[in-house]
């Protein structure tokens, strides 16, 4: 149970710094990432102050060995660089690029009402099962 709470209060945490940041309007997302024609900077700012907060959380964790409620930090043993990573990052940036979302964000803006906003939850759900049905190689 306090697992499920910590959790709930990280993603409410986290929704609300991305609707503070605007990161949660496409016409935002796509300024940043435009930059050849308008560039729009102010999401460095946003990263920057996230990775002054996660940086020295990662530390603390790994020196912690364990999560707030107590139980073992999982952390990812693999640092190889595949195909499938590559595919799959080519494939998010795509999507990020011309939607202008990416999942945070996309599940933060639903509380917007916007109907693009479901027409991408839909098609992100989409993929995740299509993914799931194809087979590994």
């Amino acid at each position: 149970m306090r697992t499920t709470l910590a959790a709930g209060a990280a993603g409410l945490v986290f929704g609300i710094g991305l609707t503070i940041s605007q990161m949660i309007d496409p016409a935002k997302v796509i300024g940043f990432l435009d930059v050849a024609g308008n560039w729009d900077p102010t999401l460095v700012l946003v990263m920057a102050g996230a990775l002054c907060v996660t940086v020295p959380g990662f530390v603390w964790a790994r020196r912690r060995g364990k999560t707030l409620p107590g139980d073992a930090i999982e952390w990812p043993s693999r640092t190889d660089i595949d195909r499938p990573l590559v595919l799959g990052a080519t494939l998010f940036g795509l999507g990020w690029g011309i939607s202008g979302f990416c999942p945070g964000p996309a599940i933060s803006a639903l509380a917007t009402g916007v109907w693009q906003v479901a027409v991408f939850g839909v098609a992100m759900i989409a993929g995740m099962v299509l993914y799931r049905m194809t087979p590994r190689f």
